[in-house]
């Protein structure tokens, strides 16, 4: 566990214990390494001639997809790329048609890469003894939740509430689902909820509704690796990915940073413990 942010959200005073977790998805809590989008993006960037490399295609990780994919393509390399081929810059018809081709890929994606990650179901145990409710967000599209909500149960891990983009009108790091999630679960205030998440953005959408927010530094985006490739590596060269991810996380503003929803019970212990501080301190 690490400690990043000494600072507690808004409302912090009318909150004495947590009472709800936000969790991510891919990357977070199915599909480790958070490969579904990723590989998706780099085949169908590639069938226009275009090859992404990864940290292009993890920069945006996170968005709405359709964001995603917009923020790839204004990236000046791939603006540079596409006049040269085209002989005229991405346009939002451009994007709209990428778009398109991207829903039925990803889908065929989802079906190889959504296995829930190792220890997410013990976590939920803990989560539940704890009396929390678990809500979720996402930057897919309901059809695309609705098939890992399936999968993921058959392997045990369920969630009180799951949300998406289309569900609000806004995706990360709009905290709309938040509030939604806070609504559906009735928690409140925001500052008994915890949003975690292995993206910038699931960081950002936790700070904007006044939740805390915790980051997974290694088995999601920020390292990129499926679990076999991440164990095959030195265990300096883990370290240092690790490292590297958790900096990123903490550069994004969490209040903790761990290495897998496993690890964060210590957080949650934490959490708790300020919160009681402060709701004494009144």
């Amino acid at each position: 566990m690490i400690l990043l942010n000494s600072a507690v959200p808004p409302h912090t005073v009318h909150a004495e214990r947590l009472r709800g977790l936000v969790l991510d998805w891919a990357g977070t809590t199915v599909d480790y390494g958070s490969l579904a989008p990723a590989r998706t993006l780099h085949q169908l960037f590639a069938q226009a001639h275009i090859t992404l490399t990864e940290s292009e295609i993890r920069r945006d990780m996170g968005l709405p997809k359709k964001d995603h994919i917009r923020g790839i393509m204004s990236l000046p390399r791939v603006r540079d790329a596409w006049q040269k081929l085209r002989g005229h810059l991405p346009s939002e018809a451009d994007v709209e048609k990428i778009y398109k081709e991207f829903i039925p890929l990803l889908f065929s994606c989802l079906a190889v890469y959504s296995a829930v990650i190792p220890g997410v179901v013990e976590a939920m145990h803990r989560f539940r003894q704890r009396g929390l409710k678990i809500g979720s967000t996402t930057g897919y599209t309901r059809a695309m939740l609705d098939l890992l909500v399936e999968k993921s149960a058959k392997e045990g891990y369920i969630a009180d509430c799951n949300m998406t983009p289309e569900d609000v009108g806004e995706g990360r790091p709009h905290p709309f689902m938040m509030y939604e999630n806070a609504v559906r679960l009735q928690v409140y205030p925001l500052a008994a909820i915890a949003k975690i998440g292995d993206t910038a953005v699931d960081i950002h959408e936790g700070l904007n509704a006044g939740a805390w927010s915790i980051g997974v530094a290694g088995t999601g985006s920020m390292i990129g690796l499926s679990l076999e490739d991440f164990q095959a590596l030195s265990e300096a060269e883990r370290e240092s990915r690790l490292v590297e991810a958790r900096a990123e996380l903490q550069k994004a503003g969490a209040h903790y940073v761990v290495d897998t929803l496993a690890d964060v019970h210590a957080v949650l212990d934490d959490i708790d413990d300020r919160l009681k501080s402060t709701s004494k301190s009144r």
